[in-house]
Order: structure tokens, then sequence, then C-alpha cells
């Protein structure tokens, strides 16, 4: 698989007599840097003139050869065909692998012109974990195309891709202090909402025009647009970040969201969490600890940090305050425990700091 930028280096040959491949996937869960990647994709296409759009959707009792046959079915008009091809779950079961072997099979065995392909396939998947990157369909298809991977935004580079966008619109915020405290306002208020963000920033140019922006007219423009959600607040926790906590168990709990919902998320990452400090301090690998256990993404990162920086008193305590509060949610008694059991869990987040 390739980053981003490789699939910019392609679109760029295409200036200067390069083709199109006949296939290419993408994989990732940040949907805004999905569907710009994706649109300048289809825009290079459209230049090369592929003007027949049909979208498929995998879902219960997709028709494989629908896939099978779009690479072989003429044009009616004799236009170029762009095939878009949505797998929403990113496991295409038995027969779904076992037509994309042999999907990637017939696109290596045609003879392509130097023109190009006639039929350009474009699949759409979520972000992938390691076993389904290993996997023999995913590899064959990796082989007959292009696979680009769209990575996440990390929460500390999204000031820095805020002032990018603003760039983009002949806009800045101050230098020094101000501007910076100007653009972490930005980020705490989308909390890692891409389109959220893109839609402030082009807000931020529509009311204001071209050249610096202060940190007043940004804070009296911004909306709050946070959208919380509870993989992002054991992120959090784990990170160690309290004041990132805190303001998300506002945001949740303000947005009506189940406590016992939350409770269960946070309790489950305290079970990992204990489980991996003790099988690491036996000097066992961490890294074939996460991968034995799912953990990818951004935990991939923070796990390693949060299990040398946790003492392990303190993470069984959390794990004692955790079932506390369990009980308390339930009606019942909870010696030694906030009122309030959403203070509870920030009594959890301050233990894991």
């Amino acid at each position: 698989m390739v980053k981003v930028d490789a699939l910019l280096v392609h679109l760029k040959s295409l200036s200067s007599g390069g083709v199109l491949s006949p296939l290419y996937i993408f994989s990732g869960d940040e949907p805004l840097l999905m569907m710009e990647a994706m649109d300048q994709l289809r825009a290079a296409a459209k230049k090369q003139n592929f003007t027949e759009r049909e979208v498929l959707l995998q879902e219960r009792g997709f028709d494989w050869s629908a896939l099978l046959n779009s690479g072989q079915t003429m044009s009616l008009f004799g236009d170029k065909r762009w095939v878009e091809l949505r797998i929403p779950t990113g496991k295409p079961g038995r027969d779904g692998a076992d037509a994309l072997k042999q999907f990637a099979s017939q696109i290596t065995s045609q003879a392509v012109s130097p023109e190009g392909p006639d039929t350009v396939v474009c699949m759409v998947l979520p972000r992938l974990d390691g076993k389904t990157k290993t996997s023999a369909w995913f590899s064959a298809l990796d082989d007959a195309g292009m696979a680009i991977q769209i990575d996440s935004l990390d929460r500390s580079h999204l000031p820095q891709w805020i002032a990018g966008r603003l760039k983009r619109q002949n806009q800045e915020v101050e230098s020094g202090p101000e501007g910076q405290r100007a653009l972490e306002f930005i980020a705490d208020q989308v909390e890692g909402n891409l389109i959220a963000a893109h839609q402030e920033i082009l807000k931020l140019g529509l009311l204001y025009p071209p050249g610096k922006l202060t940190e007043e007219q940004i804070r009296t423009s911004i909306l709050k647009v946070a959208r919380y959600n509870v993989f992002e607040l054991t992120e959090a926790m784990l990170a160690g970040d309290l004041a990132r906590l805190n303001r998300m168990l506002d945001g949740l709990k303000g947005e009506g969201e189940p406590l016992v919902l939350i409770l269960w998320s946070v309790t489950e990452e305290l079970r990992i969490l204990s489980k991996l400090k003790a099988a690491s301090d036996a000097g066992e690998s961490v890294q074939n600890l996460m991968r034995a256990n799912r953990i990818w993404g951004n935990k991939e990162r923070l796990y390693p940090a949060a299990l040398r920086r946790i003492q392990p008193l303190k993470l069984r305590k959390a794990m004692q305050v955790a079932a506390g509060l369990d009980r308390q949610v339930k009606g019942l008694y909870a010696a030694d425990l906030p009122a309030d059991p959403w203070d509870g869990l920030r009594l959890v987040g301050n233990l894991l700091r």
C-alpha cells in the first residue's frame, strides 16, 4: 500500500503522458480525506474521457459477477467507464474474496494499450487491520493495481492542518502565541471532526477577506461543532490528557450519551491495559501483545507510552473505581465515590495521568 503522497505524484504524471491504472483501492476511516483523494482521481479520469460512471455497493446477496463483468462489458455509447465498488465492512466474505482474487487475475492478464485502460475500477474500503492487509484477496488487488491508505489525522497535527487549509484560501492566523491559540481553539471546537473543521474554515473565508485573521475574529465565528465519541474518549484517557478527557466527558454528558455505554468502554480499556501491563512487566513483547489484542490506529501509538507511564497501583485503583461506578449506575451502594458518576470517570482519568 502507498500513502496519499504517492497518489498525488501518480496523478501529476498523467499530465506528462502517464496513464491511469485499471484498479485503485482506497482504504481509510477519515471521510473528508477519503472524499478529497477520490475526487482528485475522478477529476483526472474525467480529463481522460472516463465519463460513464457506475457505482456498486457490496451488501448481503451482492452479485460479484457484476464486478467480474465490469471490465469486459462495453459502454453503450463507446465512452470510457469508471466503476466504483464500495465494500463498507471491508469483509467481502468467502465468495467475495474468491471473486476479488479472480478479478485481480483478470486485470493482470489483460493487455493494456499505451493509451491506458477503457475501464477504471475504484474500490472503497474502511481502514483495514493487519490481518486483512496480508489476506490473499487484498494482496492480489494490491499487486494488480494501486492501493492507497488514507491515514487519520493525529490530534497533535490538527492545528497545522488547519493552518494549511487557511493558506489555501489566502488566509492565515497572527504570528506568535495569539495565532497558535487561535489554531488550538479551532481544533478544540471541532474535536477531530475534519468535515466540521473544513466547513468552519470555509466559513472564515466567506466572513473575512484574504489576509490575517485575529484570534478574536476566529473565536466569534467558530461554532462549537465537536462530535464526541467513546473511542476518542478512551484515546484521551490512554494519552493521560486530562483536559481533553474532561472536555469530552462534558460533551458526551451534554449530548445525552448513555453513561452505561461509556463506562463499559472505559472498563474494557482498563482490562486490556491491565492485561498488557502484567504481560509486559513479565518481559513479553508489547508489539506482539498489541497485535494479539487487535490494537491498531492511534491506540497503537498510545498504548506503549501508557504502559510506561501508568503505575500498577494507580491502575488497580482505577479498576476498583470503575467497578464501583458500575455498581453506582445500577443503583447499588458504592463507597468513596463522587455522587455524580461522571465525576467518577474523571477520577479514573486522573489516576491514569
